[in-house]
C-alpha cells in the first residue's frame, strides 16, 4: 500500500523551541517509518518578520540543522529549504487568481499578528495562499497543524476544491490532522509560545540564556504556604517532559503549602539540558561541519524540485500556459 504523503514546515524566525518540538517536530520524526513525509524550512514566509540578510541566512542554516539533530532523517524523508524550490512561488501566483480576496480578510491569523505589532504588509496579508502553494505543490494527503492553524488548511482546501472545480482534478485536497491531545504550550508570558512574542524557550540556545528565559515565566502570587495554580506557563512547560505518573506528582507538590517557584524553575532547567543533551550535541557537530548541511539541503532540493514541478507542468497545462 502507498504510504500517505503528510507535509510540514518550520519558519526560521529564530531558535526553534520547546513549542516548536512538542507542537510540531516530534510528531514528524514519529511519521518517518509510517509515512512518506516531506518537511521544509519556510524561509519565504519568515520574510513577514525578517529582513536582514545575515539573520535570514543563519536562522535558514540553524533552522535545517535543527531538524536533523532533533531526529528528522533525510534517507526517510524529504527535506529542504523552501527558496531552493522556486516552482512554489510560481504556483502562488497562479493560485493567488483563485483565492478571492474576502477569503484573505478572513483570516484571524493576519488579524492577531497585526495586532501584536507586525507590519500589515502584502506578504502577511497573503500568506495564506503561498502556504497553500506549498500543500499543494508538493500533493500532500495529510498535514499535521495545531488548532490556531486550522482556519490556513480550510483555506487551501478552498482553493484546491475551486482550481479543480475549474480545470479538472490537479490537485490532491488534503486532509487536516490535528491532535486533539495536543495543548496549547504557553511562552514565559503566559501567551501561546511563538518567535513573535520573543517568549520562548530554545532548545539550543546557550544554556546561560535558556536559565534566564526560564526564570522570567510568569507565576501567581500564591505565598509560600498556599496552593499553587496549575493553570499557569511554568505546569505547563515542565509538564511536556513527564509522564502521567510524574505529572500526577507535580500536581500534587503544586497542591502542597511549601513550594517554592525557584525550585521548580531551577528543575525544569536542568529537565530541558538533560532530555535535548544528544541534539545539542548532534548540533554542535553541524555548526562545526557546516559543508555537511549544504550537501543535505542540495540532496533534499534535488528530491522536492521533481515534486514540485511535476505539479507545476500540470497546473500549467490544465490553464492554458504551455
Amino acid at each position: 500500500m502507498k504510504k500517505k504523503r503528510i507535509l510540514s514546515g518550520a519558519q526560521p524566525s529564530g531558535l526553534l523551541h520547546i513549542g516548536n518540538y512538542f507542537g510540531m517536530i516530534r510528531r514528524m520524526i514519529d511519521f518517518q517509518d509510517s509515512s512518506d513525509l516531506f518537511c521544509f524550512i519556510a524561509n519565504y514566509h519568515s520574510l513577514t518578520s525578517i529582513n536582514n540578510k545575515e539573520e535570514l541566512e543563519k536562522n535558514t542554516f540553524n533552522a535545517f540543522s535543527d531538524l536533523l539533530a532533533l531526529g528528522l532523517d533525510h534517507k526517510k524523508s524529504t527535506i529542504w529549504v523552501q527558496s531552493h524550490v522556486p516552482e512554489v512561488t510560481e504556483l502562488t501566483w497562479i493560485l493567488s487568481n483563485f483565492t478571492s480576496v474576502g477569503l484573505m480578510q478572513r483570516s484571524t491569523s493576519y488579524k492577531d499578528k497585526v495586532a501584536n505589532g507586525l507590519s500589515p504588509n502584502m506578504g502577511l496579508f497573503s500568506y495564506p495562499v503561498l502556504m497553500a502553494s506549498d500543500i499543494l505543490a508538493f500533493q500532500s494527503d495529510i498535514v499535521p497543524v495545531g488548532k490556531d492553524q486550522k482556519q490556513h488548511l480550510e483555506m487551501t482546501r478552498d482553493i484546491a476544491v475551486k482550481f479543480n472545480n475549474t480545470h479538472g482534478p490537479v490537485f490532491t485536497i488534503p486532509e487536516i490532522d490535528i491532535d486533539e491531545n495536543s495543548e496549547i504550550i504557553f511562552g514565559i508570558d503566559g501567551k501561546k509560545m511563538s518567535k513573535s512574542y520573543d517568549n520562548t524557550i530554545p532548545i539550543f540556545g546557550n544554556e546561560e540564556f535558556v536559565k534566564s528565559q526560564i526564570m522570567n515565566i510568569v507565576t501567581d502570587s500564591a505565598g509560600l504556604n498556599e496552593p499553587k495554580d496549575i493553570d499557569t506557563p511554568l505546569f505547563n512547560m515542565y509538564s511536556l517532559f513527564l509522564d502521567k505518573e510524574k505529572r500526577n506528582e507535580l500536581k500534587d507538590r503544586y497542591a502542597t503549602p511549601g513550594l517554592k517557584y525557584m525550585s521548580i524553575k531551577n528543575e525544569l532547567f536542568e529537565c530541558i539540558m538533560d532530555y535535548f543533551s544528544e541534539q545539542r550535541t548532534l548540533k554542535q557537530h553541524y555548526l562545526d561541519n557546516p559543508d555537511d548541511i549544504f550537501d543535505l539541503m542540495e540532496i533534499g532540493r534535488k528530491k522536492a524540485e521533481i515534486i514540485a514541478s511535476d505539479t507545476l507542468s500540470n497546473v500549467k497545462k490544465s490553464i492554458g500556459m504551455v
